[in-house]
């Protein structure tokens, strides 16, 4: 795994602004990075993230598995009690998953080490499917890579066909997002587009307009019925508004399923612990109020259980705690994780996040930061494995 400099493509904006990736820049600052790409051996790809992916979803099915029978873990993983057989039943029906997203830390030598699991919500998708790819077919043909070159991602060919096979005879799907944050709204049009192609009938409909009929039916804002619904809003947040109370008698299949709220939060990073200490790629993790925590001694990272894009990581170095960014996090449960920051390479810290689609791993997207914690400023750049 190397960090190689590169001169940026002269028409790499305008290619962004004409396929719709207008979120390329924040406040003026890169958020699509492609002065430097990381270069990957095959045998890193397919030993160190691909293998490890795929087992560590496994672990977490089994997970959900022994918590929609549980009690004690569902409110260990502050499921709302009033939702807790929704959830349940959500995972015993079989409802479908479309996505997740590891966050690991990798150096190419270690072991990749799982700092969380964004289940739930995971933004990227469309530069790790579609712009990175991109990227890599036109430096090929600038021979700027060899023509041998190739990247781990096939997140475009596969969410096509998960979506087929989620509605294997097509039909009306609604998707739903806040209308005015430009990240998300882009993010909901790509999955739109990929669903047209997988022979569905996409309608967005804003979150905010989603209504509910005499019947106990959710309606969008012309008043049709939702049978079908993705949305790009936690189900943290989902559960304990006025969304919740309706959903086990709204006959509308969600993606991603309620199940999801059980792998969508910290709480996930000590019950897997408890279960397989050791494991080569999980981090030593404890509830914040567990007598066991003090295992990590005096350098260790709080997280609440429900944060977003850093928010609230709180670093403890020797005893004593670092500045932290308020994102609004801090109130409930918190986890404590052993202290690993991320691997630096050319000053910078890099994440490697490693993409799920049903139960197959389906590619990676790097981002990186001058902090170790990776924030909705942090950088995303292209990779590429070596012939």
């Amino acid at each position: 795994m190397q960090r190689i400099p590169l001169t940026p493509r002269p028409d790499w904006q305008a290619t962004a602004e004409r396929l719709g990736f207008t979120w390329h820049h924040d406040s003026g600052a890169a958020y699509w990075d492609e002065s430097a790409a990381y270069a990957f051996t095959l045998d890193q790809i397919e030993r160190d993230i691909e293998a490890p992916t795929a087992e560590l979803h496994a672990l977490c099915l089994d997970l959900v598995e022994e918590a929609v029978q549980s009690e004690r873990l569902m409110a260990q993983l502050d499921i709302p009690e009033a939702s807790r057989d929704y959830v349940a039943d959500s995972w015993k029906r079989g409802d479908p998953s479309l996505y997740g997203r590891f966050d690991f830390a990798y150096d190419g030598m270690s072991p990749a080490k799982l700092y969380e699991y964004n289940a739930d919500t995971p933004t990227s998708v469309y530069e790790s499917a579609v712009f990175q790819w991109l990227w890599l077919e036109e430096r090929i043909a600038s021979g700027d890579l060899p023509a041998g070159a190739d990247q781990f991602n096939s997140l475009h060919e596969q969410l096509i066909d998960r979506f087929r096979a989620i509605f294997p005879d097509g039909g009306f799907v609604h998707f739903a997002s806040d209308p005015d944050f430009v990240e998300d709204r882009q993010t909901v049009r790509f999955l739109e587009d990929l669903a047209r192609q997988a022979g569905l009938d996409p309608q967005f409909v804003a979150i905010g307009d989603i209504g509910l009929n005499a019947d106990g039916r959710f309606v969008d804002h012309e008043n049709w019925l939702i049978g079908a619904l993705f949305k790009l809003y936690p189900w943290e947040d989902m559960l304990r508004d006025d969304y919740a109370r309706p959903l086990p008698d709204a006959q509308v299949t969600v993606l991603e399923p309620a199940w999801k709220a059980i792998l969508s939060n910290k709480a996930l990073l000590p019950l897997l612990w408890e279960r397989h200490p050791g494991h080569p790629n999980l981090l030593e993790s404890w509830f914040d109020d567990d007598p066991a925590a003090s295992a990590l001694g005096a350098s260790y990272v709080r997280k609440p259980l429900f944060s977003r894009e850093g928010a609230n990581v709180e670093f403890t170095v020797d005893g004593r705690a670092q500045p932290m960014l308020d994102g609004g996090y801090g109130e409930g449960r918190w986890i404590r994780q052993a202290l690993l920051a991320p691997p630096v390479f050319d000053a910078n810290h890099v994440i490697v996040g490693s993409w799920v689609v049903g139960d197959a791993p389906a590619g990676i997207g790097l981002r990186e930061d001058s902090s170790p914690i990776t924030r909705n400023t942090s950088r995303f750049l292209p990779h590429f494995i070596r012939d």
